[in-house]
């Protein structure tokens, strides 16, 4: 059975990219690319701020430690650009990023119903063996997060990788040696700072990923009881307005409290698997800055290490972990991108076995709809 779902999701994963991948290689996607690296260069300008930001950091604190009230007011005053230029970044971000959500998910999701509604399949889909017979949450819900969810991912794994970059070396420079004794033997740490984050990222890392696996599976199931109950509900309303006949009240009502009590009872699987991975977030976000201080505060209490320095380092210790466990951070988002990614490539593969019966001899409902995006799918 495991196998068996593997290979089934193998099969959904290389049926989206199958259909999706022409967004990124059609005649238009010179303007893609174009935003692609507009982004970039927004990423590399927001990471050029927050390295001025952790010097800035230093030279705060370090005027605060020999009260020097003139490096203050340099400081003071270098703070306003710094803020306005974040601001705007950030902004432009914003903008950028969603521009190529709402661009992608709008090409895609046309692609979609345009195959779903070709040849009247959507009338047909029933028939299909599986689960993929309610591709209205797919097509709204599912699609939307499956080309989302990967523009954020790759904008955040760029930041996580330029990072770290950056400030390992940072951490490097400003941490340095570290000299201590252990059972009469004096060890000598090179960058201890840099190992330190290194062995701290994959204990987390791994604690989040041995805690974590089960949640795509769960998501999905969530999201498919969830698109039940919908389905469910709809079955009423059909009666009520009298396209289904009145004989079947009971039969549905009780299938819509049926339903109900799976969509509880998927929710409930749901809470206790991210009350797991919360345990280990949550633990991560009360740990890393104060790791940071500790692990400076023997250089700075022997006078190795300025108050600057210390608040530096520290700062530059959370965000070079922050990059590490970039997985930590985004696993809920992950498994949720992953479940909706399968299920949209699900409903391709069902449509593609509407296909396959029409090739064998079965004769289509309607004619043919001749969409110029349909070559693609």
């Amino acid at each position: 059975m495991a196998e068996d779902s593997e290979d089934r999701g193998d099969l959904e994963w290389s049926r989206f990219w199958l259909t999706a991948r022409h967004f990124w290689c059609g005649v238009r996607a010179w303007r893609v690319w174009l935003l692609c690296a507009f982004l970039v260069i927004i990423v590399v300008l927001q990471l050029y701020v927050q390295f001025r930001f952790n010097y800035w950091n230093r030279d705060f604190f370090d005027a605060l430690e020999s009260r020097n009230p003139a490096r203050l007011r340099e400081a003071a005053y270098l703070l306003v650009p710094l803020c306005v230029g974040s601001v705007v970044l950030a902004v432009t971000s914003v903008w950028g990023r969603m521009t190529m959500q709402r661009n992608w998910r709008e090409w895609l999701t046309t692609k979609v119903i345009n195959y779903w509604v070709e040849n009247d399949r959507y009338a047909r889909l029933a028939a299909v063996d599986g689960e993929q017979k309610i591709p209205e949450y797919r097509i709204a819900e599912d699609v939307r997060i499956a080309t989302d969810a990967p523009v954020d991912f790759a904008l955040g794994v760029i930041s996580s990788l330029l990072t770290a970059i950056i400030f390992v070396q940072v951490l490097w420079q400003v941490g340095g040696p570290i000299t201590f004794t252990w059972w009469g033997h004096e060890l000598w740490i090179p960058g201890y700072l840099v190992i330190s984050v290194a062995v701290y990222s994959g204990l987390v890392t791994s604690a989040m990923i041995w805690v974590g696996w089960p949640l795509t599976r769960v998501i999905q199931s969530k999201d498919q009881a969830e698109a039940e109950l919908i389905t469910a509900a709809h079955l009423l309303r059909d009666i009520g307005e009298g396209v289904t006949p009145k004989q079947q009240e009971r039969g549905v009502i009780d299938g819509l409290w049926q339903a109900l009590r799976h969509v509880v009872k998927q929710w409930l699987r749901l809470c206790w698997q991210l009350m797991r991975t919360t345990s280990v977030s949550h633990l991560n976000s009360l740990l890393a800055p104060i790791i940071g201080l500790v692990l400076c505060a023997p250089k700075f209490l022997n006078g190795a290490m300025t108050l600057g320095e210390l608040t530096q380092a520290a700062a530059a210790f959370t965000l070079v972990q922050g990059s590490f466990n970039w997985l930590v951070d985004n696993y809920s988002r992950v498994a949720d991108w992953i479940s909706s990614l399968e299920r949209v490539g699900g409903l391709l593969l069902s449509l593609d076995k509407l296909n396959h019966h029409a090739a064998a001899g079965d004769a289509p409902l309607t004619p043919p709809l001749r969409s110029p995006l349909q070559q693609d799918v």
